[in-house]
């Protein structure tokens, strides 16, 4: 079952000749991840080195910055401007040729602002030219006159607000609701009720590259270079700001410092409005924001505050669960709706619950819009659901782990959204791996008399693809694999690569299936005038929808191999037959297929500072088949540590709208020295519709170590916490003032 750390083998797998060759091309430990190579007319990759946005130089280029709104919410009464030099420029809403709008599941995000503004830092106009410093005068002489209106930072503030100019009379972007049984109907037979509201705050990405990009005017084209994780939504984005054909703008995705979801939707917003600027003056425009100005105006997590009510009865049996889960969308939908049905589908969490209801909304306010991020509302949901069902069973006098697994779901269970489970669940092996290398029941009976002790566990599920009928209505990829007359076979497809290692993935999933070396496989392109749209980089989706589609690609190029010297092979997604939904009603199977995690962590807490100290962590994944053993460690790795900086260290807080913490000083994540080493193993189980058996990855990896931190903190000082992040502070309050 077990694969030993990261020791996979496909014993039974693969027949004959051509199982070795696949064998050794995914059990090749020395990886070389490939990084796209960007063929614009202005951009040449020299001597073998990756060159970042900031590296680029083009012909004529000038440089851009953003003036920003100072008021979470005013009316604007005017902009003042100075006498601009020849050879500046000052862009704004008044040169938008097409809409005024950023395309993203909804147009309500104006690429320049209007008549009022809704958060502080909302895009007012561009000043462009060819020196920085000028640039920096030119903006300091700009003066803007508002008239304040009254803001909504929290989701109270958001509910009693009314009228709002943007938002409507409610301030909801969405308001959802699902079931499943009769919960109404059950709550009078319960022997006990438990109710509780559980809270999470912001989090920032901190990808190592900030968001940067160049809009240039090119062979009567409008060109988009950029660090971005979706090139065929910065296309929509700019294309509809212009009002001009879809041919007439192309976007190159260029070497990518990370993204972690904060390079899905803040590309299209300076996309469009770069592209606008570029528009106008025909030169080559490049913007890139200092680390300061992308921590305090680019999307962060959603914060969200969920409540629970849960019937059980004299057998201390589960009866019934409402939940009630609240996003802060902040000004602009943005994806928060979507985010949100992911955070309701995964508000149970691993366990098949009987008679649950379940409500979501995303309130509107006036602070950054919050956007993606790596698990895309799951985190939240799956936090929620942890923590809550530790507190019942402690309440109770039940093991945490005892009470949960009784409810675990297996093959042919009913999700929340009454969808079937329809592949193999291991969670109880999954478990008993984690006890084993954890230790976890001696040290959870042990530490009970030993205060500063601690241990807890989590239990987690990632649906992968996009949620609902996404992908056969919205994405409906399609992938392109071209054989050249040197052998060479090219992988094309807009998934981009930035750090997660997927080009490394698809060429080896495409080289095992032809039974080919590795280095006659390419994927270097990330160009939309080269690639057909097989979709976004995101949603835990790439390998396991478009690796599919390649697989597929690849065993018709197999067969028709020697037909010709040069040959292209299409394929295009289509749905499980067997997978059913209803969009209207959020009812069937929201994701194909899911992936599953088994964390434990132990901790000891200071008794004087409250400071804890992270002893060990230990997980076990189920991600299908793992087509790189080395990239899956590092997702694994960093999942956790990015997870547990979300528990413990990672704290946003606003002033009248404004983050207070906009640097790498005031805004603390881990580093090497925060956490000892992480064990992890993976699970035999392969999906039967993945590439070789391969499911989503990426996200899965982030969705449990928050429950299983604060549980552990909560043993070692028996305490009950109902907030993230888990501050000393907020240690110290429970102890010193009560639960």
């Amino acid at each position: 079952m077990f694969t030993g750390t990261f020791m996979f083998t496909f014993t039974g797998m693969f027949t004959g000749m051509e199982s070795l060759k696949q064998a050794e091309i995914f059990n090749m430990t020395n990886i070389n991840i490939s990084t796209p190579v960007v063929r614009g007319d202005a951009i040449e990759k020299a001597g073998g080195e990756t060159g970042f946005l900031a590296d680029l130089e083009f012909e004529g280029m000038l440089y851009a910055r953003l003036l920003r709104a100072e008021k979470p919410r005013a009316r604007i009464l005017s902009v003042s401007l100075p006498e601009l030099p020849e050879g500046y420029f000052i862009v704004d809403r008044h040169d938008v040729p097409g809409l005024n709008r950023i395309a993203l599941v909804k147009t309500d995000w104006p690429a320049f602002a209007e008549e009022v503004v809704n958060f502080a830092g909302e895009i007012i106009l561009i000043i462009a030219g060819p020196d920085k410093e000028e640039i920096l005068r030119i903006q300091s002489e700009i003066k803007v006159e508002y008239d304040d209106l009254t803001p909504a930072f929290t989701l109270d503030e958001a509910a009693r607000l009314k009228g709002g100019p943007l938002f409507g009379s409610d301030n909801l972007f969405a308001d959802y609701q699902i079931r499943k049984g009769k919960p109404e109907k059950v709550f009078d037979e319960a022997d006990q009720i438990f109710e509780e509201t559980l809270e999470t705050g912001f989090q920032e990405h901190l990808y190592l590259e900030t968001q940067s990009l160049v809009a240039a005017w090119e062979n009567d084209k409008i060109v988009i270079y950029g660090s971005l994780q979706c090139p065929y939504y910065v296309k929509k984005a700019v294309y509809t700001v212009l009002g001009c054909p879809e041919s007439m703008v192309r976007v190159v995705q260029t070497p990518t410092g990370g993204g972690f979801g904060g390079k899905e939707d803040y590309p299209e917003v300076i996309g469009a409005s770069l592209a606008v600027a570029a528009y106008k003056i025909r030169k080559p425009v490049q913007l890139i924001l200092d680390r300061i100005e992308d921590l305090s105006f680019t999307p962060k997590r959603h914060p969200s505050r969920i409540a629970f009510k849960t019937a059980v009865d004299k057998n201390r049996r589960i009866l019934a669960t409402n939940i009630d889960a609240e996003l802060n969308a902040g000004a602009y939908e943005s994806y928060s709706a979507i985010v949100l049905q992911r955070c309701m589908f995964h508000s149970n969490g691993v366990y098949d619950l009987p008679n649950v209801s379940v409500r979501g909304r995303a309130y509107a306010t006036n602070t950054v819009p919050s956007g993606p991020f790596r698990g895309f509302g799951a985190p939240q949901g799956i936090f929620g659901i942890e923590t809550h069902l530790s507190h019942i069973a402690r309440k109770l006098g039940i093991d945490p782990l005892d009470f949960k697994k009784q409810y675990f779901l297996r093959k042919g269970s009913r999700t929340v959204t009454n969808g079937i489970i329809h592949n193999d669940v291991v969670l109880n092996e999954m478990l008993a791996r984690v006890e084993v290398m954890s230790e976890y029941r001696r040290k959870y009976q042990t530490y009970l008399n030993i205060r500063g002790k601690g241990v807890g566990m989590a239990f987690y599920l990632h649906g992968g693809a996009f949620t609902g009928d996404g992908e056969q209505k919205l994405i409906k990829a399609r992938v392109l694999l071209k054989k050249h007359r040197d052998r060479r076979v090219e992988i094309l497809v807009s998934n981009v690569e930035f750090g997660q290692g997927v080009t490394t993935a698809f060429r080896k999933i495409v080289a095992a299936e032809l039974g080919r070396p590795m280095e006659q496989v390419v994927c270097d392109t990330s160009d939309t005038d080269i690639v057909p749209n097989s979709g976004p980089t995101v949603a835990s989706r790439s390998v396991m929808i478009v690796g599919r589609l390649l697989q597929d690609a690849a065993k018709t190029l197999r067969a028709r191999w020697h037909e010709a010297d040069e040959l292209m092979i299409e394929k295009n997604y289509k749905h499980p037959p067997e997978l059913k939904w209803d969009q209207e009603t959020m009812q069937g199977d929201a994701y194909p297929a899911y992936s599953w995690g088994v964390i434990a962590v132990e901790v000891e807490v200071d008794a004087a500072t409250y400071e804890v100290e992270t002893k060990g962590v230990w997980a076990v994944h189920d991600v299908g088949t793992a087509i790189d053993q080395k990239i899956i460690e590092g997702q694994a790795h960093g999942g956790i540590v990015q997870a547990m900086g979300y528990a413990g260290l990672e704290r946003l807080t606003l002033k009248d709208g404004v983050f207070q913490q906009n640097t790498m000083g005031d805004y603390t994540i881990p580093c090497a020295t925060d956490f000892p080493d992480i064990e992890t193993d993976l699970a035999d189980n392969p999906y039967s519709r993945g590439p070789f058996g391969a499911k989503g990855a990426g996200e899965l990896f982030f969705n449990g170590a928050a429950a299983a931190y604060l549980a552990a903190v909560e043993h070692a000082m028996d305490i009950t916490l109902s907030k993230l992040p888990v501050t000393p502070e907020v240690i110290m309050e429970a102890c010193c003032h009560g639960n």
